[in-house]
């Protein structure tokens, strides 16, 4: 006999524990994301301390205007629309070589070393990737300027050059995110079934073979959900690695300054709240039309696959 009520009350009684369970992460959720968006109010607000968030006058559209016509806008939005790009293609790609390339290793021991090694760097503070690249590129006494001082040649002022900055923050994204991302592929690969590769083996497919015909399919589910919630970050900098990474460079920043980088510079020298609310306001809703365009594409060609 069928229990009457709402299905959700149903579920509630029937899964009780499973809710208890998910209770903990919920109240997380609401507290520190939900909540908080009540300050959303800010970008249409001329914000002062004596009267607070809610009691400070409205402007209208008055901090997007300031932001629009600070002549950041359209630079800041190409930066982390492009350098976002370019991580995302990057490290897809170098996440699944590698993740392939470790399914195929025959060595466990090997393997999990290689594994480890990997993951390492994603512990590591923005704040050590940046001393690194400083002692790398450091015009004095740098690792690259020593050694083309050492073969006669002359050193390169790489804190003033701005077409270098894109290599070395694509280069530093891979080297911090790449391990973290290549574990997750490697998990997706690791459950295939076993009968797939045993079959191709019978058949006498080669390794390439195997990969290109078993495991690529196999994983492009990971692949298209992990593209999704990574599409939902176009618009979004991220801030350590801009900020440590490039130290800030004034000479350098038509080419790092992401709106995010921009936004704590002004914040910390003007003190414009209502501009900087308007800004992430802005980036934001660009984030969530993107996600939304892109789960539509995608529900459309492989439904399966989209996130709702």
């Amino acid at each position: 006999m069928k229990e009457k009520g709402h299905p959700l009350l149903r579920d509630l009684r029937q899964n009780r524990v499973k809710w208890l369970m998910l209770l903990p992460a919920a109240v997380v959720v609401i507290l520190m994301c939900y909540i908080p968006m009540s300050g959303i109010v800010l970008a249409f607000k001329e914000y002062n301390y004596h009267d607070g968030i809610f009691g400070s006058p409205w402007v209208g559209f008055k901090n997007f205007q300031y932001f629009f016509q600070s002549g950041k806008a359209w630079t800041t939005t190409r930066n982390t629309i492009l350098y976002n790009i370019a991580f995302l293609c990057v490290n897809t790609f170098l996440q699944i070589v590698c993740a392939v390339l470790l399914s195929e290793l025959a060595g466990k021991k090997f393997k999990r070393f290689s594994q480890s090694v990997m993951f390492l760097p994603y512990f590591i503070s923005w704040v050590v990737v940046g001393a690194f690249v400083y002692n790398l590129f450091n015009y004095e006494f740098g690792a690259v300027n020593s050694l083309l001082k050492s073969l006669g040649m002359m050193p390169v002022d790489v804190y003033s050059n701005k077409g270098a900055w894109p290599l070395i923050l694509v280069a530093a994204s891979a080297f911090k995110n790449v391990g973290y991302g290549t574990v997750m592929y490697l998990a997706s690969i690791v459950n295939i079934d076993e009968q797939l590769f045993e079959a191709a083996d019978l058949d006498g497919a080669t390794m390439w073979q195997k990969i290109w015909h078993i495991t690529l399919p196999c994983i492009r589910p990971t692949i298209v959900i992990l593209f999704l919630l990574a599409i939902g970050t176009i618009m979004k900098g991220d801030f350590q690695m801009f900020w440590q990474v490039t130290g800030n460079n004034p000479m350098v920043l038509e080419v790092t300054d992401v709106i995010d980088t921009y936004v704590t510079r002004s914040l910390l020298t003007l003190q414009e709240f209502g501009m900087t609310s308007a800004a992430g306001l802005y980036q934001s809703s660009i984030s969530f039309v993107l996600v939304v365009l892109a789960n539509k594409i995608v529900k459309k060609v492989e439904p399966d696959y989209a996130l709702f």
